[in-house]
């Protein structure tokens, strides 16, 4: 019996401990001042920094990390497959979005294909492109498109200011947690924006290159409080595509003051695998503009919502009730 009390305090102290570790993994810490950086790594192809690679930066950014760090990318195209895990509180910075480029090509599964993967919490990246380069050809046609993602993000409270995201077929995987992308470049023609998390898009401009859907949300329940939210978005391109289709039942996507080209079908959105799940999906038009925002023949189960609904979807409300954007030394 003392021996059974023994183990089971044993198994008490190293929950509550492992608890403490995440709950402080949580929250980076920022000093007196969340613009503050604890240093800055340096990377460039050329040899005139610490490091040539983003792989050997990371490796030496020590595990269960709370202090923001800055990788800062000089120009170049990085050739790089690249996994974060364990390492929190990363600040991944380019010159440019257009001179600072992370590209690979893999296409072997959905998982393994990620050119780019965060699967911790506390990212931010700036000024940076993210590209799968399989899939994409000339004119953007390709017949048989399989998926070639550029970045998957599986942690909360990651921010995405001024970076592209380019590819074909699921180019951004947002698997799930907090995320918020402003000013960004989203390329891609089948479900290129997919995933469950939780994410609002302000300013960005969305480039459909071919047929398909634009997004893919993957909520499953009422009670996940997933969706992704896009504001004052613009999407254009050379392609066609329904605003989204439902990945699982529940899925949530709303536009707000966004402008559409004549890219965007007429029916608007794709029940696809959710039929009987019509009153279940929140697929959503507020106050956009433009040749494809004619809502006069969208699908008749598109959700019109009402102003106090409306509310529920503006950043601080939908992810940032905790202020954590704020706190990014951005």
């Amino acid at each position: 019996m003392q021996i059974q009390l023994q183990l089971l305090f044993f198994i008490c102290f190293i929950f509550q401990t492992t608890c403490v570790l995440v709950s402080s993994a949580l929250e980076c810490i920022t000093s007196q001042n969340p613009s503050k950086v604890a240093y800055t790594i340096t990377v460039s192809q050329s040899g005139d920094a610490n490091f040539t690679t983003i792989a050997d930066a990371l490796s030496s950014i020590p595990p269960n990390n709370n202090k923001w760090i800055k990788i800062f990318l000089k120009p170049g195209t990085y050739k790089e497959q690249i996994q974060i895990e364990w390492k929190e509180c990363i600040f991944l910075e380019g010159s440019d979005s257009t001179t600072t480029t992370i590209t690979f090509e893999a296409h072997d599964t959905t998982s393994e294909s990620c050119t780019f993967s965060v699967d911790a919490d506390n990212f931010l990246a700036k000024g940076i492109t993210f590209k799968n380069s399989y899939n994409r050809v000339l004119k953007g046609v390709n017949p048989n498109p399989v998926p070639a993602v550029a970045l998957k993000i599986s942690g909360d409270k990651h921010a995405f200011y001024s970076c592209g995201f380019e590819g074909y077929q699921d180019t951004l995987w947002d698997d799930h947690g907090r995320h918020y992308f402003n000013s960004c470049y989203i390329e891609g023609a089948v479900d290129f924006i997919w995933g469950n998390g939780q994410s609002v898009y302000e300013q960005c401009a969305i480039n459909v290159t071919g047929g398909g859907f634009i997004t893919a949300q993957g909520r499953e329940s009422a009670n996940e409080t997933s969706g992704f939210v896009f504001r004052g978005c613009k999407i254009s391109g050379t392609g066609h595509a329904d605003l989204g289709r439902a990945y699982r039942s529940f899925s949530r996507v709303i536009f707000i003051n966004s402008s559409f080209s004549n890219v965007v079908n007429a029916e608007g959105w794709f029940i696809w695998n959710q039929q009987g799940h019509e009153k279940d999906v929140t697929y959503a038009e507020v106050d956009c503009t433009g040749p494809g925002a004619d809502i006069s023949k969208r699908v008749p189960w598109m959700k019109k919502l009402e102003i106090s609904e409306v509310g529920q979807y503006v950043t601080q409300e939908f992810i940032d009730q905790d202020g954590w954007i704020a706190r990014q030394p951005i």
